[in-house]
């Protein structure tokens, strides 16, 4: 809404430029890094649960039934733990927009001089952030912002988003932990069946790491076989242990 103020009061040509420049940033960051935590956690834990019950000879039926159940409480406690977290991203923001809105009420003076001092920063001359200072002094809900988001570099968050973080975050750990169980749904034999659960894992981390580095701006190779390095070693600690614990 701020943008769309800002470019009906400037000139025609250049309203005409922004009309026909298009950009093409990716803007589902928030999302991608929900699917991205319950992914990697979803694949990774559960994968490393049935290796570690196949190794301790159970049956698949007990892998599947420990499987299902951890995934349920993995899923209810990242969901939660992705809802605190931008409940409390949330909770902080309004504080300081509170703190921020009574400084400019109280103190504007000071206020104005932290807005020279930021446009200073960005290498802008006494006579020219002077217009700029003076411009937010009439507007208050425009200097609240500017102050929010280049004082204390925070974004207004999205009110829905705690809702919509753990909704994400647990929807993407159940997916990803349904992937190395699959094997035991068909195959009786946890021994045999683990095997095919490795293939299956290793593949989806590799495929998972991948699109986690092309969404995320990293090399998608180099993430893949990182990704799923990981999710191999823990599997395979959780394998050993299991087999030393239990021959």
């Amino acid at each position: 809404m701020a943008a769309q103020n800002s470019r009906a009061t400037i000139e025609p040509e250049k309203q005409t430029l922004l009309n026909h420049h298009k950009e093409k940033h990716f803007t589902a960051g928030e999302v991608v890094r929900d699917i991205i935590i319950g992914v990697s956690d979803g694949l990774t834990v559960p994968f490393a649960l049935a290796a570690g019950l196949s190794g301790a000879n159970a049956s698949s039926s007990i892998v599947i039934t420990a499987g299902i159940a951890e995934v349920a409480a993995g899923a209810i406690s990242m969901g939660l733990g992705g809802y605190l977290a931008a409940k409390s991203e949330a909770d902080h923001y309004a504080r300081e927009l509170k703190r921020e809105e009574d400084e400019i009420i109280s103190v504007p003076d000071v206020e104005a001089a932290e807005v020279a001092e930021i446009l200073a920063e960005y290498g802008v001359e006494p006579h020219e952030y002077a217009p700029v200072v003076n411009a937010l002094r009439k507007r208050p809900q425009a200097w609240l912002d500017f102050m929010m988001k280049f004082e204390l570099g925070l974004e207004k968050p999205d009110p829905r988003r705690a809702l919509q973080s753990a909704f994400n975050i647990a929807v993407s750990y159940i997916l990803g932990g349904l992937v190395p169980l699959l094997p035991y749904m068909f195959i009786p034999r946890a021994q045999d069946a683990v095997v095919a659960s490795v293939v299956i894992t290793i593949a989806a981390l590799l495929i998972f790491g991948y699109a986690k580095g092309y969404f995320t701006g990293n090399k998608p190779v180099k993430s893949a076989f990182q990704t799923a390095l990981i999710g191999a070693i823990a599997s395979a600690a959780a394998f050993g242990i299991a087999k030393v614990i239990h021959p």
